[in-house]
């Protein structure tokens, strides 16, 4: 049986930059990811990498449309992500705006996607429905 994966940006952006320390565990995972179903991202993954990009179809030739399933986020995300960035000020957070992560992980949970990232610490906190790949 295939199953979705939601790539987090930190993963993509380990293989764009060939990241000496997690370029290699990122290429792989991100590869084990395809072979496993389908691989999506969201437009918040989408401009968190585009930040290294001087143009579009720069980010586009290495996000290709034909290889990464382009999702909005869903409605239901968004309520997911304030209950979560909710709890996250209830113990202590300080940031006073939900942090893309916490729509990211939202995503993941109301799609029933795997969730491909190496901050397993705050999604599995926040979102523990969540299957999480992340290092070790």
């Amino acid at each position: 049986m295939s199953e979705a994966t939601l790539v987090d940006s930190n993963v993509l952006l380990d293989i764009a930059t060939n990241d000496p320390i997690w370029g290699d565990w990122s290429g792989r995972a991100l590869a084990d990811a395809f072979d496993g179903g389908a691989v999506v991202i969201n437009q918040l993954v989408y401009a968190e990498v585009s930040v290294g990009f001087e143009h579009l179809e720069l980010l586009d030739d290495i996000l290709p449309a034909s290889h990464f399933l382009r999702e909005n986020l869903p409605w239901a995300a968004g309520f997911l992500a304030g209950k979560a960035f909710l709890a996250y000020r209830r113990r202590g957070g300080e940031r006073r705006s939900p942090l893309p992560d916490f729509y990211i992980g939202a995503h993941a949970a109301v799609s029933g996607y795997r969730l491909l990232t190496r901050d397993r610490a705050r999604y599995s906190t926040y979102f523990p429905t969540v299957r999480v790949i992340a290092p070790s």
